[in-house]
């Protein structure tokens, strides 16, 4: 099984829809201090919010439904995010739903560690995981990757 080691400092990818934007930023307001040990990244108007918020440097995305949540996923699956983010909104029905699931999927095909709520977030960076070297297991895709398709 491949291995892929996720360093002290974590690379975090931050997104959250327009209703959860306030609710993301709170909360990593709270966790300000813990948060300014990681790199941080995030979807168009959600970085400029936590830049000024945190008042420290966010690696900014395009907007979600411009591109930037498929940003993420490929990031995700060229090993360059650690952890994401993601306070989605379950009640309200986004112009890029298509996107918002493709990126939750390549997450979990990459083994990617993923919050989509205050709540699991508050145990990811609580975790003693966090501020140490991690090795994740990678899936092993080799046999998807050279299937044949019967006629």
């Amino acid at each position: 099984m491949t291995k892929r080691t996720l360093h002290n400092r974590k690379r975090i990818a931050m997104v959250a829809h327009d209703k959860k934007k306030k609710e993301l930023i709170d909360w990593a307001e709270a966790n300000k201090v813990v948060l300014a040990r990681h790199e941080l990244l995030a979807t168009g108007t959600t970085g400029r919010l936590l830049e000024d918020s945190l008042d420290r440097p966010v690696k900014k995305l395009l907007s979600g439904p411009l591109g930037g949540d498929q940003q993420i996923g490929a990031m995700i699956a060229a090993g360059e995010i650690d952890i994401l983010i993601f306070f989605w909104d379950p009640m309200e029905a986004q112009p890029h739903d298509s996107d918002v699931k493709a990126l939750l999927r390549v997450a979990i095909a990459w083994n990617c560690i993923v919050a989509c709520d205050q709540s699991t977030a508050d145990f990811v960076l609580t975790s003693p995981l966090i501020q140490e070297p991690y090795d994740i297991n990678l899936p092993d895709y080799s046999q998807y990757l050279h299937r044949r398709i019967e006629d």
